[in-house]
């Protein structure tokens, strides 16, 4: 399980909380994962959860898109639409399943994760409407994050996006703009990896200290 000290990860300050039922009024049937929590408080763990039981066959790959985009969104008025208007794009998850194959096995290495994030990016591939690059990392990071295994080199998938983007430091090799290439983002991984070895932390910790309100 994804997780540590129960539902809390290191770093992680508060769940995102939505409106389920407005939430799920706005979805498809079919792409609703029944396991997030009804309350509307969401944490990373039950996004994690979601991601396990899609590698293991039991969720789809549609709920476990909608489970990324409700706590990426969290209680942002437009965020059912977007949400639908990228699902809509992609009704049996096939373009989903392509992009997160290589991510889905129990030890993605940089290779996977940049394949991953390039067809994302690609039309012809999977790429999907409303899906940009903030929101891609958030689905690679949820899909391919190993915790405890350090990864290849350490390196696992993050989270950027202009709110990360904006507080790196130069030295993490990426752009203040809102749209990165796969170097870029293999860059910043590296950068985390090497901030979380010397901390003694998880990489995913680096990344929630630069966004601290989510």
């Amino acid at each position: 399980m994804q997780t540590t000290e129960g539902v809390v990860l290191p770093g992680e300050r508060a769940p995102v909380t939505v409106n389920v039922d407005r939430w799920r009024a706005g979805l498809p049937p079919d792409a609703w994962p029944d396991t997030l929590p009804a309350s509307g408080e969401i944490w990373r763990h039950d996004v994690f959860a979601v991601s396990e039981a899609c590698r293991a066959g039991v969720a789809s790959p549609r709920q476990l898109l909608t489970a990324v985009l409700v706590w990426a969104y969290g209680p942002i008025g437009y965020g059912p639409w977007r949400a639908a208007r990228s699902l809509d794009a992609d009704p049996e998850g096939k373009r989903l399943a392509c992009a997160l194959e290589g991510v889905s096995t129990p030890s993605p290495d940089e290779d996977a994760l940049c394949t991953a994030y390039r067809r994302f990016r690609d039309p012809d591939q999977a790429r999907l409407p409303w899906l940009g690059p903030g929101l891609v990392t958030k689905v690679l990071y949820f899909v391919g994050y190993r915790r405890g295994t350090g990864g290849v080199g350490g390196v696992q998938p993050l989270i950027l996006d202009r709110v990360v983007a904006s507080r790196l430091p130069a030295e993490a090799g990426v752009g203040r703009r809102n749209g990165w290439s796969s170097e870029e983002w293999l860059a910043y991984l590296r950068w985390a990896a090497e901030q979380a070895r010397v901390r003694g932390v998880e990489p995913d910790a680096v990344e929630m200290a630069l966004a601290p309100d989510r």
